[in-house]
């Protein structure tokens, strides 16, 4: 028996981890009647071009994930085979309707963080969708977007917008799962520790305000030069820490010299 969609809410709000709270909305969604399928797509860009693949699908009645990163999947595909939800992406619209094909009717929703969508629900039916089945899925939406950015800013760093360190364990767990699911040999992940050497000298030099001016600028220079397929921390005081996507010895050696690199040259 399927539970009240309240009480799906309910649930769906107590929720403190992204993946889950993303399972939990697409079973809310699934208990409306009428619907054949749903997904959450994740979106990412690689190489100049932004992909898709699924992140949470349904199986046989049954949502599955993935922890796994898209850009390690084999069911990665080129938004642009999507030119419908490309357009909606790219005017940074709410949602968009699409119907192939007879019987088939597709509401995409993109989820917004920053002005960047991240991800995408995907809800399918066989009819189109009614003006008030519309105002319902965008309202059970609403609160999971506004939720999803709520649980967001707890994890980030109040002062250079980094992830905190209370989310290290749950993304080097999940990175430890990606190493062992695909195999890897000649690539894997790495951890990397930043730390900014002779900070205390600034802070009583020139005072803390100075000091977190710093590690502002030090935040934008991580983030501008991993981008978003890694994930960049505030671990404390002047030191970060990155968990890299696969990659062989050489190519993380460079892209942490470069890094260092852009440091040496940024005028603080």
């Amino acid at each position: 028996m399927k539970k009240p969609i309240l009480q799906n809410l309910v649930e769906m709000t107590g929720l403190r981890d992204h993946l889950r709270l993303e399972v939990s909305v697409l079973s809310t969604l699934q208990s409306i009647s009428g619907i054949t399928n749903i997904r959450a797509l994740e979106i990412f860009a690689h190489d100049g071009e932004t992909y898709l693949r699924p992140r949470t699908w349904l199986d046989q009645g049954q949502l599955l994930s993935s922890e796994m990163e898209g850009l390690h999947t084999n069911t990665r595909q080129p938004l642009s085979q999507y030119p419908a939800l490309q357009e909606c992406i790219d005017n940074q619209q709410i949602s968009t309707m699409h119907s192939p094909r007879r019987g088939c009717h597709i509401l995409w929703m993109p989820v917004w963080k920053n002005n960047r969508a991240g991800s995408c629900l995907e809800i399918t039916q066989s009819r189109p969708f009614s003006l008030h089945r519309l105002e319902v899925i965008l309202g059970i939406f609403q609160v999971y977007q506004n939720y999803q950015s709520l649980l967001d800013y707890s994890e980030r760093d109040a002062l250079t917008g980094l992830l905190n360190r209370k989310t290290f364990d749950e993304h080097l767990h999940r990175f430890s799962n990606t190493t062992k699911a695909e195999n890897m040999t000649e690539i894997q992940p790495w951890l990397a520790v930043i730390d900014i050497d002779h900070f205390k000298q600034v802070n009583d030099r020139y005072g803390h305000l100075f000091g977190d001016e710093v590690l502002i600028l030090v935040a934008n220079l991580l983030r501008s030069n991993f981008g978003s397929q890694h994930r960049v921390f505030r671990f404390g005081g002047e030191e970060f820490v990155i968990l890299l996507q696969p990659m062989s010895l050489s190519a993380v050696s460079e892209a942490l010299e470069h890094f260092r690199q852009a440091v040496q040259d940024y005028e603080f």
